[in-house]
Parts: structure tokens; C-alpha cells; sequence
């Protein structure tokens, strides 16, 4: 080979490296925590990465390719839930996650469940995305017909560090129980499934959005019913706390079992402050885009109902300034 054609060759190999440097400079990856991947935050996670995210080398939004936003990858993580999800952006482990609205005003303001904690005044709102349904889950034959029912039983509440933890806690106190009062076990999705269905526990509590799969699952193979929470119970706990709100699970949701009064939160996606403003103004401009809107309403049952209509809905953390920005051109924040 001569010294032209070897200077050439080392010309060539160096142009290589650099495009592919370029190529890992422009990447940028994005975390989204869910929850477990038996409910509904995990689909719909993994719903909203898909809509966000637009690798190098797709093929252009106006030609069938992805409308995300250019060089992100963007990945659902299966998670503990809200306060997990709370915590992990605090404390940078994760760019962003999904919470109800009452674990993440806990966390921002250092009040209720979270009272004695620093306040995390660095978490930021990017949109509310749908209501969250508390289900109470026994079997049908199991007597328990309220939430006072559960004094003496076992009951799994799920895993310290998830909403439906909180949740459970508060609804028992409102029904004047405490976590005293039942055995508590610490399962979640399918695990708290299997547990009844084998008669390990007697009941166990769901924050989800309906219908979420693995109570899908459940009541296609045992015949179960949802308690309701409702009553003085329920009405103490909306009063004391707003972000609750009194609602229905429809009948037919799951199968053989009827509509059941409930109480609901809400579903929000949360970042940190200190995520740059450009990208989360172009992440949450590539959510409420045309294309995201189709993959919504097929990705997920929950998906129709998260719309830039009702993204700002029962916010109680303020918004990231990337954010607002998108809110503020797009006519829906004043």
C-alpha cells in the first residue's frame, strides 16, 4: 500500500469515528418511572417513551416515522411506585416518573405522609395524565362487604414506597382502622393476586387506573368482588383531603363484578427542575402531538382519557418552566 493510499485509509477511519462520536453526542436517553409492571403506570410508561423518543436515523415525522423528540431515547422503568418515583427524581436517579398528586404534594411540600422530610422543591409537574381508582379486591365469598370488614384479616397494602401504601393507610384510618387492626402484607400486582386466589390473604388494595391487567387476569379465574369505600369513610377523606375525589368503577370492568363506589387521585408525570428547559418544553410538546394522540388511543384502555385538555387538571406542584412554555403557546395556560 502506498503512503497516499495508507493516508487515505486513516483519513477514512478517523471521518468513521468522528460521525459516530457525533452520532453518541446527539443521543440523549431519558428515564420515565412506572410502577410495577402488573398496572397500568408500566404500559402507559412505556406508551408515552415510545411517543416521545425519535432515535438517530428514524425516518421523519411527516413520513410515517416517529414525531418524537430528535436524538432521545426515551425508556419506561418498572418501579415501586409514586413515592419511589418521588424520591428516585430527587435524588437523580431518574429524569422523570409518574405519582399521584397527593404522594408528589406531600414530597413537594413537606406536609401529611411525608411531614419531618425535606420538602423536594425541585420536583416539577409535565402534565396531569388520568384518574386513578383506589380498589379494595377479596374474593366473593369472603364476607368483607366495607372497609371496616378488614379488622382482623390479612390484607396486603403493597410495598413501602409505593402510593397504594399511602393510600391504603389513610383509607383505613379514615374508616377508623390502623395498620394495627389487620395483618399487613406487602405484595404487589401479581403476587397480591396469586396470594388470593390461594387463600394466603383476604383481601388486598390497587391504586390503578381501570381496567388494570392483573385484576383483569384475576377475575377472568376467580370470582372476586371490589369492597367499596364509601359512606362517612369516604366522605372523611375527600373533606380532609382535596386531592381525593369520590367515583365509580363501572360495572362490567372486571368480570362478574358490579359498578363499586370508590375514591380516586390522580395520575401525574413529574421531573426535576433542574432537567433542561429545552428538552422538557420539546418532550412535553412531542406528547400532545397528533401522532402521540393515535398511539395513545390504542396503546392503553387509560389512554383516551390523557389529553392536553386536562393535563393541567388537579396540579399541585408547579410546573417546569419547559414545561409552562408549551402550555403557554399552546393557548391552554393563561
Amino acid at each position: 500500500m502506498t503512503n497516499f493510499m495508507r493516508t487515505l485509509a486513516a483519513g477514512a477511519v478517523v471521518a468513521v469515528g468522528l460521525a459516530g462520536a457525533a452520532v453518541a453526542q446527539d443521543l440523549k436517553f431519558f428515564t420515565i418511572g412506572t410502577g410495577g409492571t402488573a398496572y397500568t403506570y408500566y404500559p402507559v410508561g412505556g406508551v408515552i417513551a415510545n411517543a416521545i423518543s425519535k432515535p438517530p436515523g428514524s425516518r421523519p415525522c411527516d413520513e410515517g416515522g416517529s414525531c418524537g423528540v430528535d436524538g432521545l431515547i426515551a425508556s419506561a422503568v418498572s418501579s415501586r411506585g409514586s413515592v419511589d418515583n418521588v424520591n428516585a427524581i430527587n435524588s437523580g436517579l431518574r429524569n422523570s416518573g409518574f405519582a399521584q398528586s397527593d404522594v408528589a404534594y406531600w414530597a413537594y411540600t413537606g406536609t401529611g405522609t411525608m411531614e419531618g422530610q425535606p420538602p423536594a422543591t425541585d420536583l416539577r409537574t409535565i402534565a396531569a395524565l388520568f384518574e386513578e381508582h383506589i380498589h379494595l379486591v377479596a374474593s366473593a365469598d369472603s364476607g368483607i362487604n366495607s372497609v371496616a370488614d378488614l379488622k382482623g384479616k390479612r390484607v396486603s397494602l403493597d410495598e413501602p414506597g409505593s402510593g397504594t401504601y399511602v393510600d391504603a393507610g389513610l383509607i383505613l384510618e379514615a374508616s377508623g382502622l390502623s395498620l394495627d387492626d389487620v395483618t399487613a402484607e406487602a405484595l404487589k400486582g401479581n403476587a397480591a393476586s396469586d396470594a388470593l386466589r390461594n387463600g394466603r390473604i383476604d383481601a388486598f388494595f390497587v391504586v390503578a387506573g381501570y381496567p388494570t391487567g392483573s385484576l383483569v387476569e384475576l377475575a377472568s379465574a376467580a370470582d372476586i368482588k371490589l369492597v367499596p369505600i364509601e359512606g362517612a369513610g369516604a366522605e372523611a377523606l375527600t373533606e380532609k383531603y382535596g386531592f381525593f375525589a369520590q367515583s365509580d368503577i363501572p360495572a362490567g370492568t372486571y368480570e362478574g363484578v358490579g359498578a363499586t363506589p370508590t375514591v380516586a387521585v390522580g395520575a401525574q408525570w413529574f421531573t426535576s427542575a433542574k432537567e433542561d428547559d429545552d428538552l422538557i418544553y420539546e418532550i412535553t410538546k412531542a406528547l400532545w402531538n397528533d401522532n402521540s394522540r393515535k398511539l395513545l388511543d390504542v396503546g392503553h384502555a387509560k389512554g383516551k382519557t390523557i389529553t392536553a385538555e386536562s393535563a393541567l387538571n388537579g396540579i399541585g406542584v408547579p410546573l417546569h418552566v419547559g414545561a409552562e412554555r408549551f402550555y403557554r403557546e399552546a393557548g391552554l395556560l393563561k
